[in-house]
Parts: C-alpha cells; structure tokens; sequence
C-alpha cells in the first residue's frame, strides 16, 4: 500500500504569497505615510513665499481650476529661500553650532558610555539585568520633567552648588545655567543610554576566548583591549554614535532650557521662524536643509554596514 501525496490547493498558496507581500508592504506603507508624505509637504512650503494669510503662504493649490492652476502653482515655487539660507550667516552659524555640539556631546557620551557598556558586559550574569534597569529606570520619567530637574540642579542655589560649597570645592556660587556646560550636562544625561545599550549588546556577545587565548600568547590586558575588545564593539560604537549624533543635532528642549540665547542651536532657530516669525517657507527649508545633514552619516553607516555583510563579517 503506497501513500499518495496530495497537492497543496492553489487557493492557499495565493493567499500565503499575498499574505508575505502584505508584510513586507506594510513597512513601506507605514515610511510613506509617516515619513515621505510629511517630507514632500514640508518641501513643498520651503519653494513657497511668505505671505500675511491664511495659511502664511503662497501659492496655494486650488485643484479646482484645474491643468492651468496646477502649471500656475509651479510657477510660483522657487528656491529663494534655500538662497537666503546659504547668505544669511545667522542659519550657517546655527547650523555650524549644531554640529559643533552635538559632536562634542557625542565625544563625551562615548568617553562615559563605553566604560558603563563595558562593565556591565564583564559584570556577573545575575548582576546584568539589574545594572540594564539601573541605566532605563531613570528614563520613564518623562523627559521635560527630568530637564526641569536639572534646572533645579544647576541655578545658582541650586543642589550643585550647595555640595561644592558644603564640601570646599568652590568660594562662591558658579555659574552652570545658560552656559555651553549646562547643555552638555543636559545632553549627556539625557541620550546615555542610546550609547549604552548599543554598545553593551555588542560586547555581551562578544566570545570571551579570543580574550584567552591572547593572554596565552603573551599579550597584556591593555593590548588585548586594544586588538580585541574594540575591534569587536566598533559596531555598537558607530550605532550609538548615531542614535545620539543624529537627534541632538536638531536638538530643541535641553539648548532652549539650559542653555543661552548667544549661540542658538537650528533646532532654537527653527523654532522662532515657525512660531515666533510665522515665517513657514523659511522655516521648513531650514528643516529640509538639516534633514539633508543628517541623511550623510545614515548613508555612510549603511554602506559600512553593507560591506560587512558582503565580506560576511
């Protein structure tokens, strides 16, 4: 007696494949609605001219005159406001500022995260995840309120300065608000653990006889750390170098509340344009110019990426 094999129906198959495309599709679906749509609206404002209306733009579709009103709508954009940008040295400056800070703070974040990372990768099994919650449980509280906080922190009788005179550090009350140093206080404090997790899940990973076997070769811990251990969390380097680079540039909260009103950040500026100057275009080139910014290190991190997978790494 010989089994026979029945075929699979059609039907069923059809429906698995549409059911595996509906997946993948809803991805998409999701980046073109939430993400490019928004993007081409925001484009679109930033060929428009201000105007004293409402909305404070022009020119405005009017789908209802039609192939003559669309080829007037398209006349009317231009690219003077991305002109004014480049011209005007108070964007350039904020932009330069962005940059500036949000490289420094990202330094700093690395000189501080890596050794949490490190040592919660070295720390025992059974302390990992209570030293995890120690780095996340800060952070459920909402974050302008732990900003607000830190205001309370650093003004002038604030808990800061009440320790260092308390303790003989300092003679008279410093100076921490509405200063470069209480931004990357802010900043640091606030993106830490985006550099935390990335790297301590790299190094958790990581195969602890490659350690072994160099000390069997003669090689110091330092060295070891060097060649080995670096090498090895360089990935979840460069993530949490982006998952902080990339947000803080556009950073608004911490450099408004924290910090002065000298040296004002793109996020500061973009804010004033918009609601503050009601001056829309201006505004969304201001954020299109930025987006640009930041779809570089993007970029450059997938293409990394990209050949590490094809040298299988």
């Amino acid at each position: 007696m010989t089994d026979e094999v029945v075929p699979a129906p059609a039907n069923g198959g059809r429906a698995t494949t549409w059911a595996r495309r509906l997946v993948v599709l809803v991805p998409y679906l999701w980046l073109a609605a939430f993400f490019l749509l928004p993007f081409v609206i925001v484009f679109k404002l930033s060929l428009s001219e201000t105007a004293v209306a409402q909305p404070p733009y022009i020119p405005v579709l009017d789908l209802e005159e039609g192939f003559e009103g669309l080829k007037a709508f398209l006349a009317a954009l231009s690219l003077r406001n991305y002109g004014m940008i480049a011209s005007d040295w108070l964007y350039l400056a904020s932009y330069l500022r962005s940059l500036e800070v949000a490289t420094i703070a990202t330094a700093l974040l690395l000189l501080i995260g890596f050794p949490i990372a490190y040592g919660m990768a070295r720390a025992p099994r059974r302390l990992q995840p209570f030293l995890f919650m120690a780095v996340v449980l800060p952070f459920w509280t909402a974050f302008l309120i732990r900003i607000y906080a830190w205001i309370n922190v650093l003004q002038r009788d604030g808990i800061l300065n009440q320790a260092l005179l308390a303790l003989g550090i300092v003679d008279t009350r410093p100076v921490w608000l509405a200063t470069d140093t209480a931004v990357y206080i802010g900043l640091v404090y606030s993106y830490l653990p985006f550099m935390v997790l990335p790297i301590y899940a790299t190094l958790e990973k990581m195969d602890e006889t490659l350690l072994e076997a160099a000390a069997d070769l003669g090689c110091p811990p330092w060295k070891a750390f060097w060649l080995v251990t670096l090498p090895v969390s360089l990935k979840g380097v460069i993530a949490g170098a982006l998952l902080c680079f990339i947000p803080m540039v556009g950073e608004f909260v911490v450099p408004d509340l924290l910090g002065g009103s000298k040296n004002l950040m793109i996020g500061q500026t973009l804010w004033t344009e918009f609601f503050t100057d009601r001056d829309w275009p201006v505004a969304s080139a201001i954020a299109v110019v930025l987006l640009c910014f930041l779809v570089v290190p993007m970029m450059i991190y997938q293409h990394i990426q990209s050949r590490a997978i094809e040298r299988g790494q």
